[in-house]
């Protein structure tokens, strides 16, 4: 049998070994606490909200039609107006509607990488995100993170003369260690994209779950309309995940190559979801949403914070994010997290394994965990399940 004729790109499409997860868990049949995806806690959907929106306007056969590819204008107004008074303030124009945030990293990486080109990737990252860029043929290179968020000053010296095509980042609350970029960070990454005419990626899912600390700009306001900032933006985290709507915020220059590319993906994003999302938007229910989402959050990250301490207290150190969904943990001992997850697994316990979030397998001693998905009491016992599964390979 003659062999399949694979495109060259089919070599770099490397999967995910987070969203593998999902298949993953489903197939346990013993009860497991769930710290691996970074999905909101079931009971944080405002599912009552939604099914009354979808009751009156899921009714209507227009809302199951094809939209404008740059998205529904009743749901650009309603993000519009969202948006207005916010760090991400913006116009019409530099609007596009998604399917999610990944559809926008597959946007950017669709106008603007050649294969060849260099991707500045924050180590450890979200490698959905460092795959896109591979699926295009990109080289990328790892600059560490600490609790300041990427190390910017790094870049000069790992570049080693090289310019990056793009720099991408998750400044605020990153996935998956949870830090956030300083102040000064932010500044001098925009400062040194610029002196190379590098392409920003300024991925922000969790920007709006602060539960403690001082906001800081994003690097969409600091850039001021800066076409080198492309911003990616997404509901997945503050309503719910299997709507798959986002949005970009990029130089109205892109708007029509952004359409022309979306429309040879897959026409327009789904309707009925963005017309749930505007009843939701237009109905005053966010803000509301987010001040009940952020207060329990808090209470779920200290949780998990207490549950270490008690547990893993001499074996390990862990961030202390403001907000968002995760905590990365690093074991001292030695332990290697990908022989820990099997054990874990049996013990009733899920993570994703350090190795997961860099693209050359690094943090074999690491960990992401999830709190905002579990309750306190919940997550007191899967740490306690996790202790357990550590002893094993270390006594």
């Amino acid at each position: 049998m003659p062999a399949l004729p694979y495109a060259a790109r089919a070599a770099g499409l490397v999967g995910s070994v987070i969203d593998s997860s999902t298949s993953l868990l489903h197939k346990q049949t013993h009860d497991i606490v769930r710290f691996a995806m970074g999905s909101p806690a079931a009971e944080a959907v405002p599912a009552q909200i939604l099914s009354a929106i979808a009751a009156d306007e899921l009714s209507r056969p227009s809302s199951y039609d094809y939209a404008a590819t740059e998205g529904d204008p009743p749901l650009h107004a309603a993000l519009l107006e969202m948006l207005r008074g916010t760090s991400d303030e913006t116009t019409a124009e530099r609007l596009t509607i998604t399917a999610g945030g990944m559809q926008g990293l597959d946007l950017f990486c669709k106008i603007f990488v050649d294969p060849g080109d260099l991707v500045v990737v924050e180590s450890p990252t979200y490698t959905n995100g460092s795959a896109t860029a591979l699926s295009y043929g990109a080289e990328l290179l790892e600059v560490p993170v600490d609790d300041d968020g990427m190390i910017v000053d790094d870049l000069p010296r790992l570049l080693d003369g090289r310019r990056p095509k793009a720099i991408y980042t998750i400044p605020t609350f990153q996935n998956p260690s949870g830090a956030t970029l300083s102040l000064e960070r932010r500044h001098r990454l925009l400062e040194l994209a610029r002196s190379w005419g590098s392409m920003v990626i300024d991925d922000d899912p969790y920007g709006l779950l602060r539960f403690a600390g001082e906001p800081l700009p994003t690097l969409r306001e600091l850039g001021a309309g800066d076409p080198l900032v492309f911003a990616v933006r997404t509901f997945s985290k503050i309503v719910a995940p299997g709507l798959r709507v986002g949005w970009v915020d990029a130089d109205p220059e892109l708007q029509q190559l952004l359409i022309n590319a979306k429309q040879a993906m897959d026409t327009c994003t789904n309707l009925p979801a963005q017309r749930l999302l505007t009843g939701f938007l237009a109905g005053g229910h966010l803000e509301e949403h987010l001040v009940r989402q952020r207060a329990e959050y808090k209470l779920r990250k200290e949780a998990m914070r207490g549950a270490l301490t008690e547990h893993f207290g001499e074996i390990a150190h862990w961030t202390d994010p403001e907000g968002g969904f995760f905590l990365w943990v690093t074991l001292e001992n030695g332990v290697n997290a990908e022989e820990l997850f099997e054990l874990a697994l049996a013990e009733g316990v899920a993570f994703i394994p350090g190795p997961a979030f860099s693209p050359t397998a690094r943090f074999q001693n690491a960990f992401r965990l999830c709190f905002a998905s579990t309750p306190p009491a919940r997550i007191h016992e899967g740490i306690t399940r996790l202790r357990r599964a550590t002893d094993k390979l270390v006594p």
